[in-house]
């Protein structure tokens, strides 16, 4: 058995859908939404941005540059911050008792915006962490494997000891080279079930 759980959030935890940002944008912008659905992609801005190397303004007015669009940042905010669904309920109920019985931390690529997002929106699903590895306050993303070492060293344990479950193909394999027990789950029902096998 593991001696820490290290979850992903966004996919993992809480419900994401990226369509929902496009759309608040193209509204706030009154375009079609596909020029952001064709043209978004994850830049070395937006990588800048998820190790806390430039702010939130400077990104969108480097994406206001690729899309060729001038909405105040307040829009943009907007639209990011509308990725949210709904934590998964199935996974969320089971981590009081994971808590418990494992160290359990979260480990995401994220930023500052979604991160004050997350947090004042769900409390609740996120107060059993026991600590929250966020890409922008610890300077390294997935799915390099010496971030995954790092959060290690951070919380003492060896990656063999450690279970991890991100939604990325990319990001398991970044933790199957750290050495991590590394399992590659998106659906909300099985990744509840995988938890649950670990309290059997």
């Amino acid at each position: 058995m593991p001696k820490a759980i290290l979850l992903d959030l966004g996919g993992i935890v809480l419900g994401i859908n990226v369509a929902q940002v496009f759309r608040t944008w193209a509204t706030r912008a009154g375009v079609a939404t596909e020029r952001f659905e064709r043209r978004w992609v994850m830049d070395e801005a937006y990588e800048l941005h998820e190790i806390g190397a430039i702010d939130f303004a400077e990104y969108v007015r480097r994406q206001g540059q690729h899309f060729g669009i001038d909405m105040p940042l307040s829009d943009w905010q907007d639209g990011w911050n509308a990725i949210w669904t709904k934590p998964y309920v199935k996974v969320v109920a089971l981590l009081p008792e994971l808590a418990q019985r494992y160290d359990l931390f979260a480990f995401s690529n994220t930023n500052a915006v979604h991160a004050e997002s997350f947090y004042s929106r769900y409390p609740a699903a996120l107060a059993h962490f026991h600590r929250m590895f966020l890409s922008h306050e610890v300077g390294a993303r997935k799915p390099h494997p010496a971030a995954f070492i790092q959060v290690c060293e951070q919380i003492n344990t060896p990656p063999e000891d450690v279970f991890f479950i991100d939604d990325s193909a990319a990001n398991i394999e970044g933790a199957l080279k750290a050495g991590l027990d590394a399992h590659h789950l998106y659906k909300e029902q099985d990744i509840a079930a995988k938890l649950r096998g670990l309290l059997d």
